[in-house]
């Protein structure tokens, strides 16, 4: 047997120390108080925690939505990694373009635009990242990955629909074909059934497996425990802080 020390991988995404506060007016509202973890490359890992815990603030976070800077007596900060980098120390435009290729985002609501067609949402995030030049070069590649991924999604027959003659659990899957339209690392769900019924949800969530299945790496906050029996990792986050090892 060799001697030799075992090599770790390093994790995709991780959180180490995470401290965040909010300031209403006068008052100072901690709401994380060093939450750490760590998300394997094609792990699908569930935080959970009741509401008001901090899990859509911790997502924001690993997302690069919000930061934890420094506010008032609560020395907030800590330190978020994307492929052993800091998010932190990237200037503005690696950061806008770390949000929008390697991390797609998908919300309780649908944040789908009414003015736009199916299609026109689902494109939507690869034409936030490109120059007007190369957007027209690559125009029909783009809406071509995104009509593969809406027709995979059983919305091939509402691909020139606007939002309001969708019903709710159509709307979560052109929210989650937007996500996914730029193929990035890393797939934030916060909280992605909280606004539809059971049978709606459990589809969604059929959905998210199946992508998981083709390699997508998953962080999903629920307060739900049956949906956090769906990942492969269940961490709870309780009084600002990660119970158990932040595993890699």
């Amino acid at each position: 047997m060799s001697d030799a020390p075992a090599v770790v991988a390093t994790p995709l995404l991780e959180a180490q120390d995470v401290r965040k506060t909010y300031r209403l007016g006068a008052i100072e509202v901690p709401v994380l108080h060093g939450a750490s973890l760590a998300v394997r490359e094609g792990e699908w890992l569930a935080v959970m925690g009741s509401s008001g815990s901090g899990k859509s603030t911790l997502l924001h976070i690993l997302g690069g939505l919000d930061r934890a800077d420094r506010v008032g007596r609560n020395a907030d900060g800590g330190e978020v990694r994307f492929r052993g980098r800091a998010i932190e120390r990237l200037s503005n435009r690696a950061l806008d373009r770390y949000r929008n290729r390697e991390i797609g985002f998908v919300f309780q609501f649908y944040h789908l635009l009414p003015e736009l067609s199916v299609v026109e949402n689902a494109v939507l995030p690869a034409l936030v990242g490109q120059v007007p030049l190369l957007w027209r070069s690559r125009r029909s590649e783009i809406r071509e990955r995104a009509i593969d991924l809406l027709e995979r999604f059983g919305l091939g027959h509402r691909l020139k629909h606007r939002p309001r003659e969708l019903s709710g659990g159509e709307r979560q899957r052109v929210a989650i074909a937007r996500a996914l339209a730029n193929r990035p690392a890393v797939l934030l769900a916060d909280e992605p059934t909280g606004n539809l019924d059971r049978k709606t949800g459990g589809e969604i969530l059929d959905l998210l497996a199946e992508e998981h299945r083709r390699g997508l790496t998953i962080v999903m906050v629920t307060h739900d425990a049956g949906i956090g029996e769906r990942a492969d990792r269940t961490l709870w986050l309780r009084d600002g802080r990660v119970d158990g090892a932040p595993e890699i």
